[in-house]
């Protein structure tokens, strides 16, 4: 079944652009401190209570790929295990993991490397997001059978903008709202004049205040309607909004359906880019209201961008988007979202390019291939790694402090490290078949795809 997930994985990266990184993501790593004079004694007992034997589940490790991306992002992936105050900080983070320092059982350890993943957990990316990647790229092109990824006559391209209190936050000195803005203004300056773009923000009044919640969590406003882009407007409309409130990403889902409205998939290609920086913070059912948005007759194709986002934000985004079949990105920084938004304009040129050629089909370059293969397998190593380091750092701190013997700490190192040499070597078949997949016509690929990837997932 290993061998099986790989190649369908392989399949998936013949047009992949090269995404941007997604190991920059940043973290705020905020913890409690459990570990204070006066109630250490408790979080021992805690701790102790967590390990007697009867009363653990252990949860087994993901013996393919596709699990393994299945898996949340952990609270403290980012973590800087290095650093000058790291030792204090991994005690303290950690202090309330199962107790081993006696003489534990292997499913004691089992239990407590277990859980020690779950919070170092890497955003590993799997075969659901690959698939509509590769879709997305092949967007246009004649031998791409779902009419959703077909160029139309039109082309219309809605960003919905969280713009939350949380996006007043600087990144290298400049407010996250400024660097979406400015991002927004210098993609859709490169726009074909035949094109239509519409500007929705959501959470733009009131503050974060509970006081304000209700009204925070009801606004949601079409700044720039769905139209040809105009400069003064469209300047205008960005002025209109800065970082205030809540997140009401469901309403704002929702009321782009009613956007979109006039704009039926028949005849429009409709791309909507949904871009955030944090969870929903309203319970108006975000995952729910994007299903509505994918499922109606405007058929858009939906993409999230999580911008400078936690664990947390990321998993919910994450599922926004594969509950749309639809991609999932994280950026860090202004250049990294300019770059997403670059793949979107080289898609409108496309666009223009298909319509100045009669429709014909766009051909993709064996060249982007190559560069999509290194950058997919560079960024999926750089995981596997990072996420191996850490967790070896904090073993060796909490032995260090006494949380475990010898014996315990060799058995937890002998499992981590067998561990990360099978996704390294998973990893390491990825790049022998795509490289040799890369020859491959795209019908011919996502034909493979699709028959083995259903016959895959009826068999689990």
């Amino acid at each position: 079944m290993k061998i099986f997930k790989s190649i369908l994985v392989s399949a998936l990266l013949l047009f992949l652009l090269s995404a941007c990184s997604n190991d920059s993501a940043k973290e705020s790593n905020e913890t409690e401190d459990k570990s204070t004079p006066g109630n250490e004694q408790t979080v021992k007992k805690e701790r102790k209570e967590k390990a007697v034997n009867g009363n653990i589940k252990v949860e087994p490790l993901p013996t393919t790929y596709q699990e393994l991306a299945e898996l949340p992002i952990g609270k403290y992936y980012n973590m800087d295990t290095s650093g000058e105050n790291s030792k204090e900080e991994i005690l303290k983070v950690f202090s309330d993991l199962p107790d081993i320092s006696g003489n534990p059982s292997e499913k004691e350890l089992d239990y407590f490397y277990s859980e020690l993943l779950k919070r170092m957990q890497q955003d590993y990316e799997g075969p659901e997001n690959l698939i509509n990647r590769l879709k997305f790229e092949a967007l246009g092109s004649p031998e791409n059978t779902d009419s959703r990824y077909q160029f139309k006559d039109n082309l219309n391209v809605v960003f919905i903008i969280d713009a939350s209190g949380s996006m007043a936050q600087k990144i290298n000195g400049k407010e996250k709202m400024a660097s979406a803005k400015d991002s927004i203004l210098n993609f859709v300056n490169k726009l074909p004049k035949d094109a239509k773009v519409g500007i929705r923000v959501y959470g733009h009044k009131g503050t974060g205040s509970d006081a304000d919640k209700a009204l925070s969590c009801s606004s949601s406003e079409l700044v720039y309607p769905i139209s040809n882009y105009n400069e003064g407007e469209f300047q205008a409309a960005l002025n209109k909004f800065s970082p205030s409130g809540w997140t009401p990403i469901g309403l704002a889902l929702r009321e782009a359906k009613n956007d979109l409205a006039s704009f039926d998939g028949a005849n429009n290609t409709n791309i909507v880019y949904l871009v955030s920086d944090g969870i929903d913070t309203c319970e108006d059912q975000p995952i729910e209201a994007a299903k509505e948005l994918y499922s109606s007759n405007i058929s858009p194709i939906i993409n999230v961008i999580g911008f400078d986002v936690d664990s947390k934000g990321q998993n919910q985004l994450r599922e926004i988007a594969a509950a749309t079949e639809g991609i999932y990105g994280t950026v860090t920084n202004e250049g990294e979202l300019q770059k997403e938004l670059d793949n979107l304009s080289n898609l409108a040129e496309q666009w223009k390019e298909w319509l100045e050629q009669g429709k014909q089909k766009i051909e993709s370059k064996k060249i982007q291939n190559d560069l999509a293969i290194f950058s997919y397998i560079t960024h999926e190593e750089g995981k596997a790694l990072k996420e191996g380091i850490k967790i070896d750092l904090i073993l060796f701190e909490l032995h260090e402090a006494g949380r475990m013997s010898d014996e315990s700490l060799e058995y937890l190192e002998t499992k981590h490290k067998d561990y990360h040499l099978w996704i390294q070597e998973e990893i390491k078949k990825f790049k022998v078949e795509l490289e040799s997949l890369n020859e491959k016509s795209f019908s011919e690929a996502i034909n493979k795809l699709e028959s083995k990837y259903i016959s895959s997932t009826n068999t689990q």
